[in-house]
């Protein structure tokens, strides 16, 4: 199954993000069979960022959670919160890389 993850960071936690990111980065290399599309937001382009969306593909919600747990992002406190949702991907047929 498809889900949608959407983290949002703790306040004023962008000195935690940046110290931490090669190693989340590397962290998603090592799951990408699992977070097939992974990536920051923000407000604007040039502000630091409040978050993260994932796409991921798993068997149910609790293995995203358990899976989450491990990403040194998590590990280190820079999230505050996580959503999961199923997602639906409307055209199945088409194939897209980011």
């Amino acid at each position: 199954m498809l889900f949608a993850v959407i983290f949002k960071d703790k306040p004023n936690s962008g000195e935690l993000r940046k110290l931490h990111l090669t190693a989340h980065i590397a962290w998603l290399d090592l799951h990408q069979s699992v977070v097939r599309v992974g990536g920051s937001l923000r407000s604007e382009l040039d502000q630091t960022p409040v978050g993260g969306l994932w796409i991921v593909e798993a068997k149910t919600k609790n293995a995203i959670h358990d899976l989450l747990e491990t990403d040194p992002f998590w590990t280190v406190g820079l999230r505050q919160s996580v959503e999961v949702f199923h997602w639906s991907k409307a055209f199945e047929d088409r194939k897209s890389l980011i």
